[in-house]
């Protein structure tokens, strides 16, 4: 009998026969081959012989003479489902080496060099936290694999024949999800590490928007939309714009009439509290007349003046208030960290259907941080803008929010930066969508190109040149057409 085997990393253990009797009972029973136990003993000790005769003690010198013995006494279906088990072992021992090999690549080499730990953008591949979420994908995707899919599925995979999104997250989450930021605003919410309360200004509701989005991107998989982005940050604007208006009327009241600050603090609360809490931007004109109708004679000159100042002044600082909001809110996104800090959220908002004056502030501010841009000029990622297009809301002239969707107005031109792009070194081009309803603001030389669509879905491009410029290019476009127009006709 044999006293000793060496494994397949060079270790020498002690030999046990029953390891090998009960190799052979259960792939016996993976065959539903009938084998009685004095079978499997008989099949056994058969081995053992063979084994101590020719003196075999390596393990796969051992299992290729179990095979050939269950194959010699005529347990073929047994010896088959042997034969499955130890290749199926064989695989999942090649695909740890496999997956050492990719824990090796993850720590040592770097990200510029290796294209697995750059597979998502989003993830710094070279910072410990990037290394560590690579390290626990490459483990699930292994587990899934091999424990999880079946085989013929996660074969599949691997070959390129499906794509399995997102199979480190398999076991563990959902995908993507809508955030309805209205609900958590009214109430708080929690992050699991406290509970935030109701927000009570435009800067609160843009930190609270990107914690919500932070706080879910840490507990589960995808990407993190925002459906009505502007109707879920009107409600700050509106608390912004009501306070504002309350401090700029108690300041006018204080400074025209010389009361001290209690003073005017009470007269303005006097008036404002039973006509303030749910006033709008909107309201503002009928709130004026209503506060008239709250005090006497000789002071409604005074209250209608205090109104006419502090209307413009809490306009004037809730919008400015409202772009820095915006200006976080895009700053943050593109910054801050989910993830155990190895990237930032996967984010998106939707907007442009809301027409109140809140709503259609916190857009047109966003639009203007986005536009802005990040630091030194880098333009941001996050987060996604999706703008809503709706008939009777942006889509044709004249509908409310058709200024937000297309330019509407010169001055709009300036809020964009329109001058210095067409008026820098002539090294880059500017493109500009409606520039028919500018043509004054026309450089001099530009290229004008129309884009028709027939009723059955073809297209048709009619370019024309201003300047000589634009003449070159539209010469080099055209031979460029024609080349490859031939090309294909080829």
């Amino acid at each position: 009998m044999l006293a000793s085997i060496i494994k397949r990393d060079g270790t020498e253990v002690a030999f046990d026969s029953v390891k090998i009797l009960n190799a052979i009972t259960k792939a016996n029973k993976a065959s539903g081959e009938d084998m009685s136990p004095t079978d499997l003993l008989f099949v056994t000790e058969k081995v053992c012989r063979k084994l101590e005769a020719q003196n075999l003690r390596h393990v796969e010198e051992i299992q290729d003479v179990v095979e050939e013995t269950l194959i010699q006494y005529d347990y073929a279906k047994t010896a088959k489902a042997y034969i499955l088990y130890r290749a199926e072992h064989t695989k999942r021992r090649n695909a740890e080496s496999y997956l050492m090999e990719i824990y090796k690549t993850l720590t040592y080499a770097p990200a510029i060099e290796e294209d697995i730990k750059r597979e998502n953008a989003n993830i710094d591949g070279d910072t410990a936290m990037g290394t560590m979420l690579k390290y626990g994908s490459e483990g699930a995707k292994y587990f899934t694999d091999n424990y999880v899919l079946p085989k013929d599925a996660s074969a599949a995979h691997i070959n390129g024949d499906i794509h399995i999104h997102d199979k480190d997250f398999y076991m563990l989450t959902e995908t993507c999800c809508q955030i309805d930021l209205i609900p958590l605003f009214r109430n708080g919410f929690s992050t699991g590490h406290g509970h935030l309360r109701e927000p009570n200004s435009i800067e609160s509701y843009s930190a609270l928007a990107c914690i919500a989005i932070q706080a879910n991107q840490n507990e589960m998989h995808g990407g993190q939309s925002v459906p009505h982005f502007d109707y879920a940050m009107a409600g700050g604007v509106a608390k912004t714009f009501r306070k504002e208006y309350r401090h700029a009327f108690t300041a006018f009241v204080r400074i025209r009439t010389g009361m001290d600050a209690a003073q005017a603090e009470e007269f303005s609360q006097q008036i404002l509290l039973p006509v303030m809490p749910a006033i709008r931007m909107a309201d503002v004109d009928e709130l004026g007349k209503r506060m008239e109708g709250l005090v006497a004679e000789n002071e409604r000159d005074l209250v209608r003046a205090a109104h006419a100042y502090a209307a413009e002044e809490a306009l004037r600082i809730t919008d400015r208030r409202t772009y820095q909001a915006m200006e976080a809110f895009v700053h943050n996104l593109n910054t801050m960290n989910s993830r155990a800090g190895a990237q930032v959220p996967f984010s998106s908002v939707n907007y442009g259907t809301d027409t109140s004056a809140e709503g259609r502030m916190v857009v047109r501010n966003l639009l203007l941080a986005t536009q802005a841009g990040l630091g030194s000029g880098e333009t941001s990622i996050f987060p996604v803008q999706i703008f809503k297009v709706k008939e009777g809301v942006n889509y044709n002239e004249g509908d409310p929010n058709y200024d937000l969707y297309r330019l509407d107005a010169r001055w709009q031109l300036e809020d964009i930066d329109y001058y210095s792009a067409i008026d820098g070194d002539g090294d880059g081009a500017a493109f500009g969508e409606w520039a028919e309803k500018f043509p004054e603001d026309m450089p001099y030389d530009y290229l004008e190109i129309a884009i028709t669509v027939d009723g059955d879905g073809a297209r048709r491009i009619v370019a024309h040149s201003f300047g000589s410029r634009s003449r070159q290019l539209l010469c080099v476009w055209a031979n460029d057409s024609k080349s490859r127009l031939g090309k294909c006709q080829l």
